[in-house]
């Protein structure tokens, strides 16, 4: 029977090719799993025990890795063992295995009124404010995450108002244009005189087209424009996503249906978007909570 070393190889390779994992998620499984066999020194699957997986996580906390880094170890070694499983070979059960118990992480949510001030932030005629007005505008109406919208071709229908974007694993979804988001689009490709296929491009000081942007000149920009609106605090472009997903929840939108528009595997990672509502479900119970006794 193969030894850990080379299953763990073996799990690598189906993960990429079966899974159609992207070579990023296999160099993080790899480095996890790499360390928990040069800890462990594990070689039959029979050695993973339950005191020998305890002993590889005392090793990690004591290294000072935060609780979520911690994680993703654990979860690597899980997913490993449960390949296993499929393969039939015996070593310790998946479920065995509890994850670290991780404080949730309030997700930072723009005021409506403050993203009202970003869209409206980026100010003039030319190309590079045309440019970022459609970054922010298609940022809000489809909840790209930065790499996707930094892949985009710019030969798209906008008339039909959607797109196929691929996201996380590979994986195809659609997503939708506002009116708003449209209009900028156009506006800007309207400004562009250069042939290149990326729908979004950085410019020169001169205001020369040059290559396909990338997400840190994106992270920049949006910065920027951030504080020019006068908002306090530091803003990513995460946070349009965030902006997009609750408000598509508050105004009415199921859970299922918001999974799909964000591209997420889990319907779990979208219902961290629940709690942000709560201020709208307060509304909803002083309004509608005993109404009857009120009128009495």
């Amino acid at each position: 029977m193969a030894n850990v070393a080379e299953l763990i190889k073996e799990y690598l390779d189906y993960l990429e090719i079966e899974k159609n994992r992207s070579p990023k998620t296999r160099e993080n499984y790899e480095r996890y799993l790499a360390l928990f066999l040069k800890e462990t020194g594990v070689r039959p699957p029979a050695d993973i025990t339950d005191a020998v997986v305890r002993s590889f996580r005392v090793t990690l906390s004591r290294r000072g890795m935060k609780k979520i880094t911690q994680s993703y170890y654990v979860i690597a070694l899980r997913n490993f063992l449960k390949y296993l499983v499929k393969r039939g070979i015996k070593s310790l059960a998946p479920d065995s295995i509890e994850l670290p118990k991780i404080a949730r992480r309030d997700i930072e949510v723009l005021e409506y009124k403050e993203l009202v001030r970003l869209l409206a932030a980026p100010k003039g005629d030319s190309l590079r404010a045309a440019r970022d007005r459609a970054i922010l505008e298609l940022l809000f109406s489809t909840g790209l995450r930065v790499s996707e919208l930094c892949a985009l071709s710019r030969y798209l229908d906008l008339e039909r108002g959607e797109l196929s974007v691929r996201g996380k694993g590979e994986k195809i979804r659609v997503v939708f244009l506002s009116d708003r988001a449209k209009a900028a689009i156009k506006e800007y490709l309207k400004k562009r005189t250069d042939a290149d296929e990326a729908l979004f491009v950085s410019i020169s000081k001169s205001g020369k087209t040059m290559e396909r942007i990338i997400p840190r000149t994106v992270q920049r920009l949006v910065d920027k424009y951030a504080r020019a609106a006068g908002i306090a605090k530091h803003v990513h472009p995460h946070e349009l996503r965030h902006s997009f997903a609750t408000d598509l929840l508050i105004n009415g939108a199921d859970l299922r249906s918001v999974q799909e528009l964000l591209g997420h595997a889990n319907i779990a990672t979208t219902q961290v978007y629940t709690h942000l509502t709560n201020k709208e479900l307060r509304e909803v119970h002083e309004a509608f909570h005993a109404r009857r006794r009120k009128e009495e």
